[in-house]
C-alpha cells in the first residue's frame, strides 16, 4: 500500500524523490520504497522530512510510534497550563502574533479581548498582505447556539449577540484585504482556539462561566505528537461549515 501522504506532501511541496534523497543523503530507490511501498523511516529521517515538508510524524507515519511514544508526544505538546485565559500574559500574545509567519487562525464567538493588543488591525493586515493566512471566525449573532452560550452564562439571550456584532464591526475594516478571511460559525463552540503557526492558545469553555474565566492551554506542535493537530483538524471542520458575515 503505497503512503500517498508523503507523496502528496512531497507534490505540495514541489519536491521530487529524488530531490529528498538527495538532501537526506539516502538511496532515491529507498525515498521510492517510503512512497511506493509505505516503508517507515529511521526515526532521524522522519524528522527531517516532516520539518522540510511541515507535516507531523504521526500524519505521515500513523504507525511509526507506539501508543507509549504517541502519549508521551502529545503531552511534551503541552507548554503551559493556566487556570483562566485571562492568565495568560499580555507578552505571550504579543510574541505569538508578531511571530507568526505562516498562519494565524482565530475561532472564538466574541474574541474582543483581543483587541487590547496594540495595533491589532494594521498588524493583521500587514500579516496578510505579506503572504500569512489569516483566518478569522466569529459567532453567528443569530445563531441559536450563539443566544443559548448567552443564556447559559446567565446575561441574557441578547447580551453575547451583541457583543459578536461589535466584534464583527471592530473587524470589519479587514474585509478584502489579502491573504485575509472572515467567516461567521453557527456550531456549539467547545473551545476557543487561536492558532499562530505552530503555535496555539486552547480555550476550553466551561457551563456557566465565562471564556475568560475558563482554563487555557498553550500548545506547540512536535513532529510526533496529534495533540496540536487534534484541535487544528477541529478548527478546519468548523471553516469548512463558516459563512462570510452579513455586514
Amino acid at each position: 500500500m503505497p503512503n500517498d501522504r508523503l507523496r502528496d506532501a512531497l507534490t505540495r511541496k514541489g519536491l521530487t524523490p529524488a530531490e529528498l534523497a538527495e538532501t537526506l543523503h539516502v538511496d532515491p530507490k529507498t525515498v521510492e520504497r517510503w512512497i511506493t511501498q509505505s516503508r517507515t523511516p529511521y526515526p532521524r529521517h522522519r524528522h527531517a522530512i516532516g520539518a522540510m515538508l511541515g507535516e507531523t510524524e504521526r500524519y505521515l507515519w500513523p504507525d511509526a510510534l507506539s501508543p507509549d511514544e504517541a502519549t508521551d508526544a502529545a503531552r511534551s505538546e503541552l507548554v503551559e497550563l493556566y487556570p483562566h485565559r485571562n492568565s495568560v500574559q499580555a507578552d505571550l500574545w504579543d510574541r505569538l502574533l508578531a511571530n507568526a509567519t505562516r498562519e494565524i487562525g482565530v475561532l472564538v464567538y466574541v474574541g474582543m479581548f483581543l483587541t487590547e493588543q496594540p495595533s491589532l488591525i494594521k498588524t493583521l493586515r500587514g500579516k496578510g498582505k505579506s503572504g500569512t493566512r489569516v483566518r478569522l471566525m466569529f459567532g453567528n449573532p443569530a445563531s441559536r447556539e450563539v443566544i443559548r452560550r448567552s443564556e447559559d452564562e446567565g446575561i441574557g439571550k441578547t447580551s453575547i449577540p451583541a457583543k459578536v456584532r461589535n466584534a464583527l464591526a471592530y473587524f470589519h475594516p479587514l474585509e478584502g484585504t489579502a491573504g485575509v478571511e472572515i467567516r461567521c460559525h453557527g456550531t456549539t463552540l467547545y473551545n476557543s482556539i487561536f492558532r499562530y503557526d505552530d503555535e496555539m492558545i486552547v480555550n476550553p469553555h466551561v457551563y456557566g462561566f465565562g471564556a475568560p474565566h475558563a482554563p487555557a492551554l498553550h500548545l506547540r506542535r512536535l513532529s510526533g505528537g496529534d495533540l496540536f493537530d487534534t484541535y487544528a483538524e477541529s478548527f478546519e471542520r468548523v471553516w469548512a461549515a463558516a459563512k462570510p458575515p452579513k455586514w
